[in-house]
């Protein structure tokens, strides 16, 4: 078995873009099966939770944590301040669709657990993107009960406050529970023992994107909604990671133009599957599963922008 998850370590990337096509082949070829493996969603994403926490440890959660003070602002701005302008522009024009909610959801969401490793693989430094993650997932019961409550769809306050609940639940009893296991030295944190929680998240990774992917399949036969909400998420994505980086480049701080970049635009939406209700969940699933697409493709797309805008001048920049 540990030979397995060493296998899968080595070749995680490989593995999410094969549970993307999977995913969307399932949906294809076997709708009903796509929709019954729904049910894995919610439990393999608090594993997922879990399995990030466990690996960074005590002495990761302490890194991310130290030089908080502009992270404080970063994530105040990306999961709070932006999902509430959106938010407001979209009650003000009245939409109310499964798209302009699945915005919102995705810009209150803390930055997905591979940021730091996604940052890597782009050619940046990921203890900025690891500072985002560890404070972005702390806050998160707090940042997002002024977006739920914009939000009619998310229901009363009553409903909003049994979401924000579960969600801190949530956070609360993967993190507690991986964080004590490393201080009981239950769990070792050995590079072998690394390696291989690596190789586990990615497998599980790999099986929780098959399920949501599943939902893609049948909108591709469709057509013209795919595409368009597609392309959508394609420029919400990208934009947000590129101005973001432009942002933290005219700033003058080089080291953070990749990681922030990634942090603003790849967010862990997945996780609210656990927390909402099932029919809200179904209909936001089409677009939580192709907002997969956009992030698996950050190192390949991305990369280029953020190397060539790290090496410009911020005098450059701004003539």
């Amino acid at each position: 078995m540990g030979g397995f998850l060493d296998f899968c370590a080595r070749h995680g990337r490989m593995a999410l873009i094969a549970g993307l096509v999977a995913g969307v082949s399932l949906g294809l070829v076997a709708p009903e099966l796509a929709q019954a493996s729904r049910v894995v969603i919610a439990p393999m994403v608090v594993l997922l939770l879990f399995l990030a926490v466990l690996r960074l440890g005590p002495e990761g959660v302490r890194a991310g944590l130290r030089g908080i003070g502009r992270a404080l602002g970063v994530t105040l701005a990306l999961q709070l301040a932006l999902p509430v302008a959106a938010a407001l522009s979209f009650l003000a024009f009245g939409w109310q669709g499964a798209a302009a909610l699945g915005i919102v959801l995705m810009l209150s969401a803390a930055p997905i657990t591979g940021s730091p490793n996604i940052a890597i693989m782009s050619g940046g430094d990921p203890v900025p993107a690891l500072r985002q993650l560890v404070l972005g997932t702390a806050l998160l019961p707090v940042t997002v009960i002024p977006v739920f409550a914009l939000m009619p769809a998310f229901g009363d306050p009553a409903q909003v406050a049994a979401i924000v609940l579960r969600l801190l639940a949530v956070i609360a009893l993967a993190g507690g529970l991986a964080l004590l296991l490393r201080l009981k030295g239950v769990v070792p944190g050995d590079d072998r023992a690394l390696r291989r929680m690596d190789g586990l998240a990615a497998l599980i990774l790999g099986v929780v994107v098959i399920a949501i992917m599943g939902a893609v399949g049948p909108a591709l036969r469709e057509g013209g909604t795919f595409w368009a909400l597609l392309g959508l998420v394609l420029v919400v994505n990208f934009s947000l990671q590129a101005g973001t980086a432009f942002i933290a480049r005219a700033s003058g701080s080089e080291a953070t133009v990749a990681p922030l970049g990634i942090v603003a635009g790849n967010r862990n939406i997945a996780l609210f599957l656990s927390v909402l209700p099932a029919a809200l969940a179904d209909e936001l699933l089409l677009f939580i599963g192709l907002y997969q697409i956009p992030m698996y493709l950050t190192p390949l797309v991305m990369a280029p922008f953020y190397r060539w805008l790290a090496g410009r001048s911020p005098i450059a920049s701004r003539q």
